[in-house]
């Protein structure tokens, strides 16, 4: 009863909000009755699907065809983690959310988005490690989103989240615009792990994969500081070009 209670409390007030601060869906243009999501309406929300295409058994990238089971850039050079799980692709309403939460500050994305990387199979784990980010760069943004999933997902596997543990010790420009080659160059050795990881196996949580680069490199530094395992999980996955 008491849940109950609490849930109507929550739409009620939702409802209240998205009276006194109307919004316009950025996606359909329709009007956002739901604070929870807003400025996304409920029903873009929902339209939200996890990916099930053929993809890379290793990094989880989208392939064309499904008889294709790892991509050229794994069969070239086996990553350190052991596998990719990405909810989905970074397109459409899951784009424009991820963006949303990571450039426009609304943190309170981070619990709807947290519960769709809740949906995926992630394997018994000893903890949560977010990709970190640079000083500058969290002066500058205010918080990392990563480690905001990172305690979302945590939350709900009840594990801790390892927030120390991977720190991001060089100041590296925007990977934006930059291709596979040039990204793995601008992260290399921007990284290091404690001791404390020796033999445990670990969550690698990231919003976006693109290359692949920045979880290459995380997930190499993570082993090499002897953890035993590293399986990274995002929202969403590029596709390859």
């Amino acid at each position: 009863m008491r849940v109950l209670f609490k849930h109507s409390g929550h739409r009620f007030v939702s409802s209240v909000l998205s009276l006194i601060y109307p919004s316009e869906c950025p996606v359909c243009k329709g009007a956002s009755d739901t604070f929870r999501y807003s400025p996304i309406c409920p029903g873009c929300w929902e339209g939200i699907k996890k990916y099930n295409g053929p993809a890379c058994k290793v990094c989880a990238a989208p392939l064309v065809s499904e008889y294709s089971s790892v991509c050229g850039g794994c069969l070239n050079k086996k990553p350190h983690f052991s596998a990719v799980m990405s909810f989905g692709l970074y397109s459409g309403t899951l784009r424009e959310a991820i963006h949303l939460f990571k450039f426009s500050g609304l943190r309170r994305l981070a619990g709807p988005l947290g519960e769709f990387l809740s949906e995926l199979p992630i394997p018994e784990t000893d903890g949560i490690v977010p990709v970190p980010l640079s000083k500058k760069s969290l002066r500058a943004r205010g918080f990392n989103q990563t480690l905001l999933l990172a305690r979302a997902l945590a939350k709900k596997m009840e594990v801790p989240v390892l927030m120390d543990v991977l720190l991001k010790k060089k100041e590296t420009p925007p990977q934006i615009g930059l291709g596979a080659v040039e990204r793995a160059a601008n992260i290399r050795k921007a990284f290091e792990a404690d001791g404390s990881i020796k033999g445990k196996r670990l969550i690698l949580i990231d919003d976006v994969m693109t290359t692949g680069a920045t979880a290459r490199e995380c997930a190499k530094t993570l082993v090499r500081a002897g953890a035993e395992e590293v399986v990274v999980v995002t929202l969403a996955r590029s596709a390859l070009t």
